[in-house]
């Protein structure tokens, strides 16, 4: 007996191994995607980060200080390769250069504190502190703010603002003879002259703090015994009525030091020279600026020893001009790193890349991926498989479908560990694979019997025969 053998359908690739290799390619292709993505936004976020600003600072004339402290301040920030940039504006004098920031077209400018205060101004830094120096002929002490406006005073210093700082100080500038007893000093003019016969009996000399102490000329005086130098009596006062004023000291020897002048620490007013800021300036802008001149004190010191001994702004609720609030937080030690300011963006921002994610994976899933065949309806194949198989007539045709299964099964596992098959209907898949293999092995033993049987007929058959 020579039963046909069933022909094997024609092979074909496998579908798996196509939906494989497609979601690889997928995976892949995304995968360079994000990365892309990853370094253009890391790239933009620098660039964000690193682009320079560049800021106006309005100044007086060209070769005053408040000029060369910017060029300063702009080649300090070059060379520490701060984003920030300056450009500077130069006025004809330091009203107009205040009139300017006024009027919003700066976003820098340094004022004395005597002068019109823009209303938006904050506070970076102290740059320097001028002094009044209260100075008598000789040994003649003047006691009191009201012995002085009896007597004829010299200003000694540079500009008519000091002038009217004096009058206004002192509250002089409403007597009918202000003119003529408060007068400034000619140029060129020593003590020897001004307290000469006929001279004045005081004199107040406004300068820088810094100046006055490299100024050896209060020394030669002084070794020649020619003057005095008094205290302030309402000092407290005085820097009530006028918020501008400051309280200062003169400290034992600072004009001279041998002999001690003063010879002993002396309370006197001055006013102070600040760096200001509009206070729509950004914190973080205005943080930077501070912590650069702080840092770089000593390259910011001019030549004359303006701003060689850069102060921090008063951080006080209640000051004069109020500190800028990027200043204040770098001051008191407050400055918040980038993950604290943009804490916020930032929790808003993962949120939104997570629903953003969460799109392009179902997109990624429904339309792009190929979904992955469901354990369940790989059952047919098994199925299909027990159908060819009651037609089976021999075991050659039996190995062939056992092989078939055997392929099924070895597809679903792989199928299962690299996402092309889900789990779902596994159990279905299960039961139909061991049903069927269980009918090829009774199948298998079926054919064994019959083909037994046969053989023994033939036998006796051709005993008979014999």
């Amino acid at each position: 007996m020579s039963p046909e053998v069933p022909t094997p359908p024609a092979e074909r690739p496998p579908a798996r191994s196509r939906v494989v290799r497609s979601n690889r390619m997928q995976v892949l292709l995304f995968a360079a995607l994000t990365l892309i993505l990853t370094l253009a936004t890391v790239w933009g976020g620098r660039i964000w980060l690193r682009n320079s600003e560049t800021l106006v600072f309005a100044v007086g004339d060209a070769d005053g200080v408040e000029a060369r402290f910017a060029a300063k301040l702009a080649a300090v920030l070059t060379s520490n390769n701060s984003r920030l940039r300056l450009k500077i504006m130069p006025n004809a004098d330091s009203a107009k250069a205040l009139a300017q920031f006024d009027r919003r077209m700066a976003d820098l400018a340094v004022l004395r504190t005597d002068a019109k205060i823009p209303p938006r101004a904050r506070a970076l830094a102290i740059l320097e502190h001028d002094v009044l120096l209260l100075i008598s002929p000789g040994n003649k002490k003047i006691k009191s703010v009201a012995e002085l406006k009896k007597k004829k005073i010299a200003v000694l210093a540079d500009g008519d603002d000091n002038l009217a700082f004096v009058r206004n100080a002192l509250e002089i500038s409403d007597t009918t003879d202000a003119g003529s007893r408060v007068q400034m000093a000619p140029p060129n003019s020593t003590f020897d002259k001004l307290f000469g016969p006929g001279g004045y009996g005081a004199i107040i000399a406004i300068a820088h703090a810094s100046k006055i102490v490299k100024d050896k000329s209060y020394e030669q005086y002084a070794k020649r015994g020619g003057f005095t130098v008094n205290a302030i009596d309402e000092t407290k006062a005085l820097a009530r009525r006028n918020p501008g004023i400051s309280e200062e000291t003169l400290a034992t020897g600072m004009l001279s030091s041998a002999p001690a002048m003063p010879d002993d620490d002396v309370d006197t007013i001055g006013l102070q020279w600040l760096l200001v800021a509009q206070s729509k300036m950004s914190t973080t802008t205005a943080g930077e600026l501070a912590r650069t001149i702080y840092e770089n004190k000593a390259e910011l010191a001019l030549e004359d020893r303006f701003a060689s001994k850069i102060e921090p702004a008063d951080t006080d609720k209640d000051a004069f001009i109020v500190a800028h609030a990027g200043a204040a937080e770098y001051i008191n030690g407050e400055s918040k790193s980038f993950i604290e300011r943009y804490s916020d963006l930032l929790y808003l921002g993962v949120a939104a890349l997570s629903v953003i994610g969460s799109i392009f994976a179902g997109i990624y899933t429904k339309v792009t991926r190929i979904a992955p065949e469901k354990a369940s309806e790989l059952a047919t194949a098994i199925l299909d498989v027990g159908e060819r198989m009651a037609h089976a007539t021999s075991l050659e045709a039996l190995d062939t479908l056992q092989d078939e299964l055997e392929a099924i099964l070895r597809g679903a596992v792989i199928g299962l560990r690299d996402g092309t098959i889900s789990g779902d209907g596994l159990d279905t898949f299960k039961l139909g694979y061991e049903f069927v293999r269980d009918e090829i092995g009774m199948r298998r033993e079926s054919l064994k019997r019959h083909a037994s049987q046969d053989d023994n007929v033939v036998i006796v058959k051709t005993a008979q025969s014999a």
